[in-house]
């Protein structure tokens, strides 16, 4: 039996951004293990994410933990990274001559006339060349919108962790969990590994988890979303195309490592598992992509899945359970875990202390109850 202070079912962005931050506010992390089913952190949905930064879609939970998020991201210490985690990428969302009127309706919600901007249909064309004249009337430009590096991100959360003595337990499928005299003990095949706080940040596998530790559901739906990567046309140099995409977020591409990534932006409901592609949705992709642009999908060069997971209000479980002391969730991020990690991971921080949130991520407009389980619990 292995003893900890903290343990954290999940070694993807959102257990990985905790333990790293929990280890940093107690200085030493040697009391704090990751138990990870699979062999190598961010295996599942952290692994196969094409994030992006952008600071106007979401939520308006998911919103303000973005822009709180920002400064990290962009300029992190260099015990995480020598460089910024952002690169200049730049977003262009498009709507066809029966979108176009919704345009204005979508620069009003969000309210972000700092960094959107309205385009024409000839606007479109040249900051992203590969559309199709006849498909495109106009659309909304967001220069500033960022590409993330997901792997740097990671490595930099797990190198800060294990150099502050924090354990990652890998190939330790968690089988049982129970708890006693206040002590949660996990039997997750490794071994046996006891903690008074068990973090539930186990992605697709949440409910299934918390059900192990005796606790309520909150409602987690995985939901697959499918990409395909392929090559850009001949004589072409796609290195500074946008990430583009349709008002009714249906399909979008953007350059990647010198090919074009493309996905339907499918939103499946699923079993939690290890996702794979269907050739439907693969199809699916090529049509949409086809459709709306004059790129050519002669073979996808690869192909994946992963898993979204949400729940009933689209924004993050982050707190305390309401009913099973010492259990803390950290799940439900929906496609924007990568970009809300450092803010989440705050908050989780803040929580377990029983410290207040820190006032800059406040002053973003984020309400704590918003993420709390009691709203899923009808309290």
């Amino acid at each position: 039996m292995s003893s900890f202070d903290i343990a954290i079912i999940g070694g993807g962005i959102a257990g990985l951004s905790a333990a790293c931050f929990l280890a940093e506010d107690r200085g030493d992390g040697s009391r704090i293990a990751v138990i990870e089913r699979e062999s190598q952190p961010g295996y599942h949905t952290t692994g196969r994410s094409a994030a992006m930064y952008t600071e106007v879609y979401g939520n308006a939970t998911i919103r303000a933990m973005v822009k709180a998020g920002r400064p990290f991201l962009k300029t992190p210490h260099a015990r995480y990274c020598d460089r910024s985690f952002l690169s200049p990428r730049g977003a262009l969302m498009i709507a066809r001559d029966d979108q176009v009127h919704r345009v204005g309706e979508f620069l009003r919600e969000m309210n972000r006339p700092d960094v959107l901007e309205q385009v024409d249909r000839d606007r479109c064309l040249q900051i992203s060349p590969a559309l199709d004249p006849d498909y495109v009337a106009g659309g909304v430009h967001e220069p500033d919108a960022m590409d993330i590096d997901v792997h740097a991100l990671l490595q930099g959360y797990v190198r800060v962790f294990r150099g502050l003595g924090g354990q990652i337990i890998a190939d330790a499928e968690v089988r049982s969990i129970t708890r006693r005299n206040g002590v949660f003990a996990i039997d997750a095949g490794a071994g046996q590994i006891e903690a008074p706080l068990l973090i539930n940040a186990a992605g697709a596998w949440g409910d299934v988890i918390a059900g192990m530790a005796g606790a309520a559901p909150v409602g987690l739906v995985p939901k697959r979303r499918t990409a395909i990567t392929f090559d850009a046309p001949a004589g072409t140099n796609p290195g500074n195309w946008p990430l583009t995409f349709d008002l009714d977020e249906q399909w979008y591409f953007k350059p990647d490592a010198g090919r074009i990534l493309a996905s339907p932006a499918d939103q499946t409901p699923s079993e939690p598992c290890d996702a794979q592609p269907e050739e439907l949705d693969i199809a699916i992709c090529i049509d949409r992509i086809e459709t709306a642009s004059t790129l050519e999908v002669r073979r996808p060069a690869s192909k994946w899945a992963g898993l979204r997971c949400f729940v009933d209000d689209h924004s993050p479980v982050n707190g305390f359970d309401d009913r099973i002391e010492g259990l803390y969730w950290l799940v439900g991020q929906g496609g924007y875990g990568i970009k809300t990690s450092p803010v989440m991971a705050r908050i989780a921080v803040s929580q377990i202390a029983g410290r207040p949130i820190d006032d800059d991520i406040l002053a973003h407009g984020l309400r704590p109850a918003n993420l709390g389980v009691e709203r899923l619990r009808g309290q």
